[in-house]
């Protein structure tokens, strides 16, 4: 079977990229997003080409249910999916949520390994695979397109498991996901898992092979693509490889790997355009407030950055002699200075347009101004300083409160004191506190006007850019009536920036 295998890759065939950003990856603690930032990111997933879109869990609870029902309704080409336990109340929510949806998709899962059957289920076998085949006929009679997974299917008895696929497929499964949902495996016993279930499973012919990942031993990527060269046409992966735990098997990392490799991976292609994979991978970082690391595969500050003297030198000669890949083929500009104070409207919007960014009239003109102003601070304009800048654009809505000015009076032997002046709900107030250092003494003094008061969990302060002029990115969590709501806001200033990441919190609670 495994020789039958290879002899139909030599076809090209397509790997189906299918991804869980936003049902997975939303389950890593603290990358929780509200229904309009899913939707947001889904538009950026169906752009970048994505096959099945994989929007939510509906059951779990009112707000998921929303978001799913919300980005079927809007997507166009991407199928969208949604996940089900094998019970009749997930599967109902799951049909529900998905009326609207041009390409809709069911995702029914059950565990299937010893441990689940005995600490999780207390259920025999027998039990379970019951179980499978009445969920994938119930959810076959909603929806023409049912994915099964086996959960901990990396973990569970063979003979089982060639079993239960069977009965599933037999039942109106489509694709069989295979999930390697504790990140236990290493590459080449998936390897053989996916060969052993294409000789073992009968009817495995009438069902695309999909795989799942997690990356507890930093191994998901490796392993997903053992998958494909064992056969698997379908990976399940989130971008910058968020999720649960230690992360899932990251989607720029395998869309490259299988591009780059081409010949190693038999000519299998993907329906990606990569060239918004740098974009998509901002986006995702922006909103869920997740820092990619900047030694990050793909996507990371460094990646296509060189400091040794030997190897800029053989670049400048020579790119391919210490790059395996053009940084313009994942959407990322060849120079990192391009803009000053002096650069003109035009100048501005083509170097947005070559990051990625077409903005209508308006926006152009708001992130121009912007533009400028920021430029009469800073000597030099990074891209990561336009793109800072059209996010924060992008994402502008209508504010509640918005910051009018800032100040603060403290030293080493000064108690810090802050005046703070917002527009709140249509009229401008102002506020003065102390507090136990300067931001602290702001948000205080913020406080006292919105009388919100919610609590902060975490702050963070990052640099968009290198230099003493740098902007400053702060990135603060808040917890409020047991959510937890994070904000952002950038500036050069990192008092003022400070300022507006507690505003933006402020702005997605009373809103």
């Amino acid at each position: 079977m495994a020789q039958a295998r290879k002899k139909k890759t030599a076809k090209k065939e397509k790997v189906i990229i299918f991804d869980t950003t936003l049902r997975d990856g939303e389950q890593a603690p603290g990358a929780s997003l509200t229904s309009e930032e899913k939707l947001e990111v889904a538009h950026q997933l169906e752009l970048l080409g994505v096959n099945v879109l994989e929007a939510g869990f509906p059951i779990a609870s009112p707000d998921d249910f929303y978001a799913v029902k919300l980005i079927a309704s809007r997507m166009k080409k991407s199928a969208v999916c949604a996940l089900a336990r094998c019970k009749d109340e997930d599967i109902n929510a799951a049909r529900d949520s998905l009326k609207k949806a041009k390409h809709p998709r069911i995702h029914v899962f059950l565990a299937t390994s010893k441990i689940h059957l005995k600490y999780k289920f207390k259920k025999a076998e027998e039990e379970i695979l019951e179980l499978a085949v009445r969920a994938v006929r119930r959810a076959r009679k909603f929806c023409p397109d049912i994915e099964f997974s086996p959960e901990d299917a990396t973990r569970s008895d063979r003979e089982f498991l060639y079993r239960v696929i069977e009965a599933a497929i037999d039942s109106g499964a489509r694709t069989i996901n295979i999930p390697d949902t504790v990140g236990y495996s290493y590459p080449q016993e998936i390897q053989a898992l996916i060969e052993d279930i294409f000789s073992h499973v009968p009817n495995i012919g009438k069902a695309v092979i999909s795989i799942h990942c997690h990356n507890d031993l930093g191994l998901a990527t490796a392993n997903s693509l053992s998958a494909v060269l064992a056969g698997a046409r379908q990976i399940h992966c989130t971008l910058n490889g968020i999720g649960e735990r230690a992360g899932n098997a990251s989607l720029e990392e395998l869309v490259m790997a299988m591009k780059v490799r081409r010949k190693a991976f038999r000519g299998v292609y993907t329906d990606i355009n990569t060239k918004e994979i740098y974009r998509a991978s901002r986006l995702v970082s922006t909103l869920t407030g997740f820092m990619v690391p900047p030694n990050k595969a793909i996507v990371g500050r460094n990646a296509f950055r060189h400091e040794s003297g030997i190897h800029q030198d053989a670049i400048l000669k020579k790119r391919s002699t210490y790059e395996i890949m053009n940084p313009r083929d994942i959407g990322i500009g060849k120079s990192q200075l391009v803009l000053g104070k002096h650069s003109g409207r035009h100048a501005l919007l083509q170097r947005l347009k070559d990051l990625g960014f077409v903005l209508d009239k308006t926006k152009g003109e708001r992130v121009f101004s912007r533009f400028k102003a920021l430029a009469d601070k800073k000597k030099q304009i990074f891209d990561d300083d336009l793109i800072a800048l059209v996010e924060e654009e992008i994402r502008k809505k209508k504010k509640i409160c918005s910051l009018v000015s800032v100040q603060v009076t403290t030293g080493t032997d000064i108690p810090p004191e802050a005046k703070v002046k917002i527009k709140y709900k249509g009229k401008v107030h102002e506020a003065r506190s102390g507090g136990d250092g300067p931001v602290d003494a702001c948000y205080k003094a913020i406080d006292k006007i919105t009388k919100v008061r919610p609590k902060l969990l975490s702050y963070k302060l990052d640099a968009v850019t290198r230099g003493k002029d740098a902007q400053g990115m702060v990135r603060v969590e808040v917890q409020y009536k047991n959510k937890t709501i994070r904000g952002q806001g950038a500036s050069t200033d990192v008092l003022e920036a400070s300022v507006k990441a507690y505003l933006d919190t402020l702005n997605k609670i009373l809103s």
